[in-house]
């Protein structure tokens, strides 16, 4: 029998506000000077204190909720949502439950290599993310820094049957949160994390099996490598006779397996009831338009200009628009070039970006105006596009003007025809056993005679011209 995965995701994005969802302690965790310093009564949970809902929180929830297609409830509520575990004092959570902000939206990804498939996202809701707990041999430390820090957890209907889809639909909304500037998207901080509900059934069945879910996942990688572990697992259950329960697992990356943690809870197992120390959000039709009209040109549709206005492919606008800064580098590097749109694109998806990987830099280490100087320069043959590169490397490393780089090294390309014949008809002169093996049929020796210029030249004779002319010098010699 034939399985298929079906899997939906919560993903949980902190929200990058300066205070914490319910008191005005600092959100800012991940830089803190060390533990325990950015907490009060309400985010420690001691009774008496009493909460206040955020509104750059709000704000920012909403504007997720309408870039993923949702509908904005005017009505919001939030809710305890009921357990106990060491990072959460209160015994409860705040959370939304019954009322979210958003609901009903959805998010286009790539179902495989070539059919789309429209996610639905049931819910986007607010709440509190928990304490940080540091595990030592004998017992944990407990940090509140995080403590309160304002969450939209993201829940998908499970409609996803791959794990390249999975990735896909985490990764756009990685980019999506990323461009409305709500969620840093530093996965190795903590401040988004990954949910995978999987279960298994067999092919063409519309049943719903017995799902489990694997918590706090920080990497793609992780993700990936989780969900394809659990898939299998529970196939082979499935083949030996066995049934799956319904638990949480946790993942080791280190043994690459999931790892039962406890079972897994339904919804009335929380024991949600309505918070009565906060009253409902009531959201106005203008307050709604408002936040929509902050809304900026996302991914997907800066994707679809990018391949209409610049001739882009598919592929080639996407790594263009994978992040913002890359994307306003990119168009204001094309305004700056005479070079086509197509070819600055293919400097910054080649050099620039091996460049910026290998120095873990951001594009604006190299100012676009000068990269588009590189690009002419090298397309109108004033340097060859080894000396392009060169110049690249040069103001990543140290800065500085790129036509002064080219004339203090030297760069500049040799595009004199009648020294470059001179060059070519020496090398021809001294090589004739070349020659003759050339002319019997071995054509790779003319890249061999090509190269010899180039070494006489350093480099610096146009590449073009000297085929050309070691192309003619080769048939003026044949006998």
């Amino acid at each position: 029998m034939k399985y298929e995965p079906v899997i939906g995701l919560e993903i949980h994005a902190e929200l990058l506000t300066n205070s914490k969802m319910f008191c005005g302690c600092s959100a800012d965790h991940a830089s803190a000077s060390e533990p325990n310093v950015n907490i009060c009564p309400t985010c420690a949970g001691l009774p008496g204190a009493l909460p206040v809902a955020n509104k750059k929180a709000v704000e920012l929830a909403a504007l997720v909720g309408l870039a993923l297609n949702c509908s904005i409830n005017k009505r919001s509520a939030f809710a305890r949502k009921n357990y106990y575990y060491p990072d959460l004092p209160k015994g409860y959570q705040i959370s939304q439950f019954d009322f979210p902000i958003a609901e009903k939206g959805w998010l286009e990804v790539n179902a495989d290599e070539k059919n789309q498939l429209k996610v639905r996202v049931r819910r986007a809701h607010i709440e509190e993310d928990t304490a940080k707990l540091t595990h030592e041999k004998n017992y944990a430390l407990v940090d509140f820094n995080r403590s309160g820090v304002p969450l939209l957890e993201i829940v998908s209907e499970p409609d996803m049957r791959t794990v390249e889809a999975a990735l896909d639909y985490a990764t756009k909304i990685r980019a999506i949160l990323r461009y409305l500037g709500v969620n840093s998207g530093d996965m190795e901080k903590g401040v988004l994390r990954f949910e995978a509900n999987i279960s298994v059934r067999p092919v063409d069945s519309d049943e719903l099996r017995k799902r489990t879910e694997i918590k706090n996942l920080n990497s793609f990688r992780a993700l990936v490598r989780a969900s394809q572990y659990e898939i299998e697992r529970q196939i082979k259950i499935y083949e030996s006779g066995g049934t799956v329960e319904q638990e949480t697992l946790g993942w080791d990356d280190a043994r690459g397996v999931t790892i039962s943690q406890r079972s897994k809870e339904d919804a009335h197992d929380y024991r949600y009831f309505p918070e009565p120390d906060l009253p409902p959000l009531n959201l106005s039709d203008e307050w709604i338009q408002s936040i929509r009209e902050q809304l900026p040109e996302l991914p997907e549709a800066k994707t679809a200009r990018f391949m209409a206005d610049f001739a882009l492919t598919p592929s080639e606008a996407r790594l263009l628009t994978s992040e913002l800064s890359l994307a306003n580098y990119f168009e204001e590097a094309v305004r700056h070039a005479k070079s086509s749109p197509k070819t600055v694109s293919a400097w910054i998806a080649g050099e620039f970006m091996r460049n910026l990987n290998e120095r873990n830099a951001q594009p604006v280490a190299v100012p676009a105006e000068s990269l588009a100087q590189i690009v002419d320069m090298v397309a109108d043959k004033v340097i060859g596009a080894s000396a392009g590169k060169t110049v690249l490397t040069e103001l990543f490393e140290r800065g500085g003007d790129p036509a002064q780089i080219v004339k203090e090294k030297g760069l500049a390309q040799i595009s004199d025809e009648g020294f470059i014949q001179e060059i070519v008809a020496k090398i021809l002169d001294d090589n004739p056993s070349e020659i003759e093996k050339y002319h019997a049929g071995k054509e790779t020796l003319l890249q061999w005679f090509v190269g010899q210029a180039a070494r006489a030249t350093k480099g610096k004779a146009d590449p073009v011209l000297t085929k050309e002319l070691t192309l003619k010098g080769l048939e003026e010699r044949r006998k």
